[in-house]
């Protein structure tokens, strides 16, 4: 064997079922792990489901369901993607799972502690993502306008 190679498609959230973008995103993970493997690299393809956030809680909501139970049964759609589209990803992770929060945890203790990458701060105001991309996009072509 050559090299390691990790690859993962987005963590879905599982808001919804799966749609195209979903199935387009994991069969170009599954061809670049596919392709390496065949090349002799030690793959370790990865994909799964991030629940947690406002747009799980609502969508849970407007479902009348409890939000774990609702996150099971969405993400429930997600992992048979890999059966359906016979993906070759090596395991499928919830962000909800014991195994994933305590990785995670680990993680923020070296980062903390060692690395001293993460501190107290005070930030102000709100953020919305859609609202910054689109912000961004207006300055970059303002500035290519001119």
């Amino acid at each position: 064997m050559k090299n390691n190679f990790y690859i993962t498609t987005p963590i879905y959230y599982p808001s919804a079922k799966p749609h195209m973008g979903h199935a387009y995103s994991s069969i170009v993970a599954d061809f670049f792990a596919r392709f390496k493997r065949i090349n002799d690299y030690k793959v370790f393809f990865l994909t799964g489901t991030d629940e947690h956030g406002q747009k799980i809680q609502r969508a849970a909501a407007e479902a009348k369901k409890d939000t774990q139970h609702f996150c099971d049964e969405i993400s429930s759609n997600f992992m048979s993607l890999s059966k359906i589209l016979n993906l070759s990803n090596d395991d499928f992770i919830r962000t909800t799972e014991k195994r994933h929060k305590v990785s995670v945890e680990y993680l923020w203790n070296i980062l903390e502690k060692k690395m001293k990458y993460i501190f107290p701060n005070i930030q102000a105001g709100t953020l919305c993502l859609m609202k910054l991309f689109i912000l961004k996009m207006k300055l970059k072509q303002k500035t290519t306008l001119k």
